[in-house]
């Protein structure tokens, strides 16, 4: 009894830090892909960086301050709190589609209203050196935090649940979050602290060829994949999340956990490799290449 009433001050603080939908990795969890980021850009990345952050004042935003590329990183989340500014850009940290759907880059998209197309967006605005710093810097903040949304799979990948925030989930003993939560908060956390190497570091070459490349489009495939072949049956115990009607709440075991953070241990860093890639061709010379059409 008495370690029980230890444990449920924790418990019921652990529950009060569920966040509001579409909040991918959580504070610690984008602040994380922006320092691995910042550890594999190249030096004129970093002194462009360095020049940006200095118009910071002029955002407007005191309260979610930013100085460094991990700020950045957190930034679009910390403006949650000033809805009544930022609320159109609420529904460009997402764009979710039926796992049991073919997949369709384009659709759930109108107006570049999505993530995928606002990380392109941005990546033009922050390489377009006539524009003001503090345009340039707000653009720089959004295409970071965005490259590290589209790397959670529930931001791509759902089962008509709002991409796992209509499902009650259990992170093992710890009621109270949800499915799209648990893979923000928790086990992004695990993921990153609990692995034999250091998640932030410089990554060698051949670790950046395997971890990086691509396009948001093609990001977003691979998250709506892993929600479909991993996060939904992984969570439920099922061979195929498809196949079946789900139920509304879960409990991951520990071996589910233990199953999971490896996954989430790899999307941590691809964000962070492929964040540094759009940012250094961002930060090069010259204009950035036209779209294919």
């Amino acid at each position: 009894m008495i370690a029980l009433r230890l444990l449920l001050p924790l418990i019921a603080f652990l529950a009060m830090l569920a966040p509001q939908p579409a909040a991918a990795w959580g504070e610690f969890g984008h602040r994380t892909t922006g320092e691995i980021a910042w550890a594999n850009v190249q030096p004129q990345t970093r002194a462009g960086i360095f020049d940006l952050v200095k118009a910071s004042s002029q955002l407007g935003t005191p309260d979610c301050a930013i100085r460094t590329l991990a700020d950045a990183s957190y930034w679009p989340d910390c403006l949650r709190r000033d809805g009544w500014r930022w609320g159109y850009t609420f529904a460009w940290h997402y764009r979710t589609a039926p796992i049991c759907e073919a997949y369709n880059p384009r659709a759930n998209c109108s107006g570049g209203n999505c993530i995928l197309a606002q990380i392109e967006r941005n990546q033009r605005i922050l390489a377009d050196e006539s524009l003001p710093a503090n345009v340039r810097l707000e653009a720089m903040a959004f295409l970071v935090h965005f490259i590290g949304d589209v790397h959670m799979p529930l931001h791509s990948g759902d089962k008509d649940d709002r991409g796992g925030n209509d499902r009650a989930a259990q992170y093992g003993i710890v009621p109270g979050l949800n499915l799209h939560w648990v893979w923000d908060g928790p086990l992004a956390e695990r993921a990153i602290t609990d692995t034999r190497d250091n998640v932030v570091r410089r990554y060698t070459a051949e670790e950046r060829a395997a971890l990086g490349g691509g396009d948001s489009a093609e990001w977003g495939r691979e998250s709506w994949s892993i929600a479909r072949e991993i996060v939904y049956p992984n969570a439920f115990e099922v061979d195929d999340a498809c196949g079946q009607e789900l139920p509304d709440s879960t409990v991951l075991t520990q071996r589910a956990i233990v199953a999971a953070a490896p996954v989430a241990n790899r999307r941590i860093r691809q964000a962070g490799i492929r964040m540094a890639e759009y940012l250094d061709a961002a930060f090069a010379p010259g204009p950035l290449p036209e779209p294919a059409r």
